[in-house]
């Protein structure tokens, strides 16, 4: 299999369903992003982190596929697609993998400034491309439907990867600075 085909030097791509569209287009965008999240939680995973965490990512990162899959497949076409959608099931994972690392941390009562260690760092670098991938999804839906389910996951995906930089934070010793506005006057 050849990686090059020259079919995208006129600045369009195929969608699943083989419809070329600009390469700029709103749908290409949506599953660009949660690619380029993929990436930056695959970064995450390479860390020196907890197992549990790592099983946890390699799932989501698997997940990240189906939901790109479901983004390259136009609205009415998706049966064409020979994949699981996302579940409920899913969904919950990551709402139950969120309580139970919320159990082992501080309550919060400020804003945190991301940083602290590099592996956090990570994870709010992952978060944020989450949290915009989230809103190149959203747009898109304004204009092609976009199953409810891929709109709640990559939604709570991005409070998953938030609490495990919490979570990170605390195993690796990094102080959570938080944020306190100044005073104006």
């Amino acid at each position: 299999m050849k990686i090059y085909t020259k079919t995208g030097d006129k600045a369009t791509t195929a969608l699943f369903t083989g419809k070329r569209v600009p390469k700029h287009h709103i749908r290409i965008e949506s599953y660009g992003t949660i690619d380029e999240l993929n990436s930056h939680l695959g970064l995450v995973r390479d860390q020196e982190i907890d197992s549990r965490s790592k099983k946890i990512l390699a799932v989501i990162q698997n997940k990240l596929f189906t939901v790109g899959a479901i983004l390259a497949t136009e609205p009415n076409k998706e049966n064409r697609l020979k994949i699981p959608r996302i579940q409920e099931n899913d969904i919950e994972l990551l709402e139950k993998e969120m309580d139970n690392m919320n159990k082992e941390l501080p309550e919060m009562t400020h804003f945190i400034l991301p940083g602290g260690h590099t592996t956090v760092s990570y994870c709010h670098i992952a978060r944020t491309v989450c949290r915009r991938a989230e809103r190149m999804i959203s747009y898109l839906h304004e204009n092609e439907p976009v199953p409810e389910g891929v709109l709640m996951y990559v939604n709570r995906l991005s409070d998953y990867i938030f609490v495990l930089a919490r979570k990170l934070s605390k195993d690796l010793h990094a102080e959570e600075v938080k944020w306190v506005p100044e005073k104006i006057g």
